[in-house]
């Protein structure tokens, strides 16, 4: 049987599926001249192929089916299986439609084809519930799927296949990187050491599929070990929500790829409270390159009303010196919106980022995601009825206290104002030099200047 896997490129914006937003996915539309740059540096630091099909093709070509891959172009085949997200989900069933139309057999598998099944039944054959690699393997084993398929999660992760690459249009390793950036320009790989999350905030999909689940630390190096058979000194984007939540394994797991004379560079996502002196030298000493991380706002109070257990300030500036000092680099995630936001706590985040002092920043929308508990509590405020528009940048319910048109606005002043200083740009081209008073000075100046600008486009600065 021949196999078509579908990751579908997308025309307009930054989209980006697969582990995004739980699976849901996001699009990034320019919105000013620095979200443009911003967009263009994503669309080359961040595309990454799907871990998911990485996994169904895996499990299809072990199975002794012919595996083809497309982000678009029409391939002959027997059965069509697209990777779903909640950004681009009119693209995929009319592609879906259209390949059934040609004669295959066509299937969805994804968070968005789990949660909103009804967006893609008349589309397709069926629709995968769930996890794919037990439904897909079911498939691959020749049994004929059809309308909506529950596919159990896999609680044993360490007998799944390692990813094929090789067949889902893996681009080869970045031979460059950017100033002050880790991730290559181009050729990274994601890879799961665990699935799902154990905490409990209340606005993330990441823990709405399935129960949390770890790989041993022994399967995982296999698998970075057959890596770097294939690739000279891989760069793996380890996609965990929560990578070091236990700290025992995270040791193991850097004592055993130095053991091993692994030689790799990575990056991981976790929560600043799970992070050390000692497990970060650990880390760096197995390849660490960049680590990213929730902030989300500065407003203790607001996140304790979202579910997330705040992380004492001190303890962020801690571990953020001594990443600086370890050379990781480091990235900040903010969210803007939550019900008792404000302009003025808006202002006093963006300003707690830039003193923060992480490498880069990434600032979102909050987004109500269907099957969270956020989605039940927003329910009655959402005016948003197209999924599409669900997409971390663009505003969906009512906001008590702000506009639309202030929270995008105040969404591009974050973007502005963070990466728009005279200090960051002299990090960036690494001018130690520079007299730090000068850069004060200077900051001032450009910060007074956007002050303006904003007051002349809202008639109010983004300040405290």
């Amino acid at each position: 049987m021949r196999i078509v896997l579908a990751d579908l490129r997308s025309s307009e914006g930054f989209v980006v599926k697969d582990t995004v937003a739980g699976g849901y996915g996001s699009r990034f539309r320019p919105f000013s001249r620095v979200t443009s740059v911003v967009c263009a540096i994503k669309q080359r630091l961040l595309a990454m192929p799907s871990v998911q099909l990485g996994y169904v093709a895996a499990i299809c070509a072990a199975a002794g089916h012919d595996v083809v891959w497309t982000d678009g172009a029409a391939v002959d085949g027997d059965v069509a299986i697209i990777l779903t997200s909640l950004v681009d989900y009119r693209r995929e069933a009319a592609w879906g439609r259209a390949q059934r139309d040609r004669g295959l057999r066509v299937g969805f598998i994804g968070l968005a084809a789990s949660k909103l099944p009804e967006l893609f039944d008349a589309h397709g054959d069926f629709v995968v519930l769930g996890e794919p690699e037990d439904a897909i393997g079911r498939l691959a084993r020749g049994e004929k799927l059809a309308g909506r398929v529950v596919s159990e999660a896999i609680n044993d992760l360490d007998a799944l296949p390692f990813p094929r690459w090789d067949l889902v249009g893996a681009r080869a390793k970045g031979l460059w990187s950017l100033p002050m950036y880790a991730r290559p320009w181009g050729g990274a790989v994601p890879m799961l050491a665990s699935r799902g999350c154990p905490e409990y905030c209340t606005y993330c999909p990441h823990r709405i599929l399935a129960a949390p689940r770890s790989r041993s630390t022994t399967n995982i190096c296999d698998e970075i070990e057959y890596l770097t058979r294939t690739r000279r000194r891989p760069y793996v984007v380890f996609r965990d929500p929560l990578f070091t939540n236990d700290r025992d394994r995270c040791l193991a797991l850097c004592d055993e790829i130095r053991s091993r004379g692994l030689t790799i560079r990575f990056e991981c996502e976790t929560r600043l409270d799970r992070l050390d002196t000692g497990l970060l030298t650990a880390l760096r000493g197995a390849g660490l390159a960049a680590v990213s991380f929730g902030v989300e706002t500065v407003s203790t109070d607001t996140l304790r009303r979202s579910g997330r257990r705040p992380i004492p300030e001190a303890h962020q500036r801690r571990v953020i010196a001594e990443c600086g000092r370890l050379g990781i680099v480091t990235a900040g995630y903010y969210v803007f919106g939550f019900l008792q936001d404000d302009w003025e706590s808006f202002a006093a985040t963006i300003e707690y980022a830039i003193d923060l002092g992480s490498t880069v920043a990434q600032f979102k929308v909050l987004t109500p995601y269907p099957g969270t508990p956020m989605w039940r509590q927003l329910a009655p405020h959402i005016f948003e009825h197209d999924w599409q528009r669900f997409d971390g940048y663009t505003p969906t319910f009512r906001h008590p206290n702000l506009s639309s048109e202030e929270l995008v606005f105040l969404l591009g002043a974050a973007y502005t104002r963070f990466y728009m200083r005279p200090s960051y740009l002299a990090n960036y081209l690494r001018m130690r030099r520079t007299r730090p008073s000068l850069l004060a000075r200077l900051d001032e100046r450009v910060s007074a200047r956007h002050g303006r600008l904003e007051r002349a486009a809202m008639s109010r600065p983004v300040a405290c």
